[in-house]
C-alpha cells in the first residue's frame, strides 16, 4: 500500500466535513436550513461596476492575455485609492510602479516572502487551511495566542521556545479580523512594528474588511504606521467592500522588495486577471461610493438583529464594530461542534463551530450576517424556543 507523505499526515481531519454531513442529513428530511456559515455577501455587485464590466467585455482589446503584473491603470487607481483612504497628506514621491503596490523611496532590509527561516506565526483562530498550507511546505506555524471575543491578541506573541522569533521570517495578522470581528487599536500596530524591527521580520497584514465598519469606526492600515514601508505589506481585496467575491480581484501594497518577490513568484505560477475585471475594479474604486454606505447600514441592522436575538436566549455578545461576523460563546456543557450540530438538528440553523478555525476557537461559534433580514428574523424566532 502506498504510504502518504509525512507532511500530509500532519494535517488534521477537516471539521467542516462533519458539519456538511449533518446538513445533508437534515436537508434529506425536508428541513428548510438557514445557513449562517458562509461569509459571502448576498447583496449584488453595484450596477455601475457591472456596467463597466459589460463595456470592457465588449472591447476586443480585452480579449487577449492580460499583463502578469496588472494594468498600469488599475495599479495607479489602487495607489490613488490608498492615498485618499489612508494617507491624508501623501508625499508627492509616492506612486505606483510595480504590480499591486505603492512604491517608496527607501530600500528595506533584506526581506522576502519565503526566507530560509521556516516558522510562520499565525493566531490560533486563523483560517485552518492557512495553517495546513504551512504544514504541507514543512513550515511550522507559531501561534500568537487565541482570539477571545473582541479582544485582539498581543502582536509581540506568546511563542513557544526561546528561538522561535529569531527563526521566523514573517508574521500574519488580520484587522478587522475573521472569525471574531476583533479590531486593533493604535498600540497594536505600534507594538507590531517594534516587534518586526527587533527581529527583522516582515509583517503581512490582511485588510480585506477595512471598509466594512459601523457607527463611525474607521479601520486603519498598517502602512499608516510603517510610513517608510520598511517592515510591512498589506493585502486587500474588492470582494467585501463592493460585493465582488466571485470576481477574484485584489492587490498587495507596501515593502518594495517583498512586493517584488511576490510579483516574481506570481508570474511563474499564474497569469494576470482578465482586463475587463480590472476595468470593473477601477470603476469600483473611482465611481460612486454610496453603495458602501448602504452596504454597511444593512449589515449593521443585521448585526443588531442577531446580537439582540442571541441575547434573548441568554447568549450575550458585544456588537462588533467591523466585519460581518458575530463571534459568540457556546452555552455551558457543549463543545463547539456539538452545539452547532444541535442547532442544525433541532432548529435547522447552521453556524460555524469556532474549533473549525483552530484549537483556540473551541467554545465559540461564528455567525455570518450575509443573508437577508427576513431569513435572519426567522432564524431568531426559531431560537426563542431553544432550551439551554
Amino acid at each position: 500500500m502506498t504510504r502518504a507523505a509525512s507532511r500530509t499526515e500532519k494535517i488534521p481531519p477537516y471539521l467542516f466535513a462533519r458539519i456538511d454531513k449533518k446538513k445533508a442529513e437534515v436537508r434529506a428530511r425536508g428541513v428548510d436550513l438557514i445557513d449562517f456559515s458562509i461569509g459571502d455577501p448576498d447583496i449584488p455587485t453595484p450596477n455601475n461596476i457591472i456596467e463597466a464590466m459589460n463595456k470592457a467585455v465588449a472591447d476586443p482589446k480585452n480579449h487577449q492575455y492580460p499583463s502578469y503584473e496588472g494594468m498600469y491603470e488599475f495599479r495607479k487607481t489602487v495607489a490613488d485609492w490608498y492615498k485618499t483612504r489612508f494617507f491624508r497628506r501623501p508625499r508627492p514621491r509616492q506612486g505606483s510602479r510595480n504590480a499591486y503596490r505603492l512604491q517608496r523611496r527607501h530600500r528595506p532590509h533584506a526581506m522576502g516572502l519565503c526566507g530560509r527561516r521556516r516558522l510562520r506565526p499565525c493566531p490560533l483562530s486563523r483560517l485552518p487551511r492557512l495553517q495546513d498550507r504551512h504544514r504541507l511546505r514543512r513550515r511550522h506555524p507559531v501561534h500568537d495566542g487565541p482570539y477571545r471575543g473582541e479582544r485582539f491578541p498581543s502582536p509581540t506573541g506568546r511563542h513557544p521556545g526561546g528561538g522561535a522569533k529569531k527563526r521566523q521570517s514573517s508574521s500574519f495578522s488580520t484587522t478587522p479580523t475573521t472569525p471574531t470581528g476583533a479590531i486593533a487599536d493604535d498600540a497594536f500596530y505600534e507594538k507590531a512594528l517594534a516587534f518586526a524591527k527587533k527581529y527583522d521580520i516582515l509583517l503581512c497584514h490582511d485588510a480585506a474588511y477595512s471598509e466594512i465598519a459601523y457607527e463611525g469606526y474607521k479601520p486603519k492600515s498598517i502602512l499608516e504606521f510603517d510610513k517608510e514601508k520598511r517592515y510591512s505589506m498589506e493585502f486587500h481585496s474588492l470582494s467585501k467592500t463592493y460585493c465582488m467575491t466571485g470576481w477574484r480581484i485584489g492587490f498587495a501594497v507596501g515593502n518594495a522588495d517583498a512586493i517584488g518577490n511576490l510579483g516574481k513568484l506570481k508570474t511563474n505560477i499564474d497569469s494576470g486577471a482578465f482586463q475587463a475585471i480590472q476595468y470593473a475594479g477601477i470603476e469600483a474604486m473611482t465611481g460612486d461610493q454610496s453603495s458602501v454606505a448602504v452596504l454597511n447600514a444593512r449589515l449593521q441592522k443585521r448585526r443588531d438583529m442577531v446580537v439582540d436575538g442571541l441575547a434573548a436566549i441568554g447568549i450575550v455578545v458585544p456588537k462588533p464594530k467591523a466585519t460581518f461576523y458575530i463571534w459568540a460563546k457556546v452555552p455551558a456543557g457543549y463543545t463547539s461542534a456539538d452545539f452547532c450540530e444541535r442547532l442544525i438538528e433541532e432548529k435547522g440553523i447552521v453556524v460555524t463551530p469556532g474549533s473549525g478555525f483552530g484549537e483556540a476557537g473551541e467554545g465559540y461559534f461564528r455567525i455570518s450576517i450575509t443573508m437577508g433580514e427576513e431569513r435572519i428574523a426567522e432564524a431568531m424566532e426559531r431560537l426563542k424556543s431553544l432550551a439551554l
